[in-house]
């Protein structure tokens, strides 16, 4: 019978672990890990720039990458395994710059940055762009706890807040906007993040 009860606490023990664990503190991981967040939005940016494409990876290891590349007439999909020559063959065929789209994949990974892609929104009527990135630290993954990423959206300029932090449409419109129907808080100017079931 004890044995049974201990079996229970430790199992207890474990799930409420679990849940305690599973939110992580976005922002202190943002600034613990800037230079290389910074350096992926940057790089992606200027790559996206020449030729658009997204990178996305497929297991928990991050050793499978997806990539999305956009030619003047068609979009392909391609799944590699990460530094197979297959995926150098196919970045030179289509033209897009192997050195930047390895450097990300080398730097998404050492983050868990698990997807990056540009999005485009709407301001009094003028198109704009950010940088969409999905983070899944490999730390925070646990048996029986719904799966959370965490998404930091990079603005192109400075965005403005409400007192408790939450992304506004505007200065003058002084309403909460949502990026794919979620709430995204500061971090800095240029910078917010959510917490979402979904990686995009």
């Amino acid at each position: 019978m004890r044995n049974k009860h201990t079996h229970i606490l430790l199992l207890l023990f474990i799930v409420m672990y679990a849940c305690s664990c599973k939110t992580l503190n976005i922002t202190r991981y943002y600034h613990h890990h800037q230079s290389v967040l910074d350096s992926i939005e940057q790089v992606y940016t200027h790559a996206y720039k020449q030729k658009p494409f997204s990178i996305e990876f497929t297991d928990r290891r991050f050793d499978r990458v997806s990539m999305e590349l956009a030619t003047d007439s068609l979009t392909y999909i391609y799944e590699f395994w990460v530094g197979e020559d297959r995926m150098q063959d196919t970045l030179r065929k289509y033209g897009f710059d192997n050195f930047a789209v390895n450097n990300l994949i080398t730097n998404m990974r050492s983050v868990n940055c698990t997807w990056i892609n540009n999005l485009d929104y709407y301001t009094d009527e003028r198109k704009h762009t950010l940088t969409y990135v999905t983070l899944w630290p490999r730390a925070f993954n646990f048996p029986f706890v719904k799966k959370k990423y965490y998404i930091l959206t990079y603005f192109q300029q400075p965005q403005y807040f409400d007192s408790e932090g939450q992304l506004l449409v505007g200065r003058k419109m002084r309403r909460v906007r949502k990026i794919n129907a979620e709430v995204f808080r500061r971090i800095n100017d240029k910078v917010c993040y959510t917490l979402s079931d979904r990686f995009r």
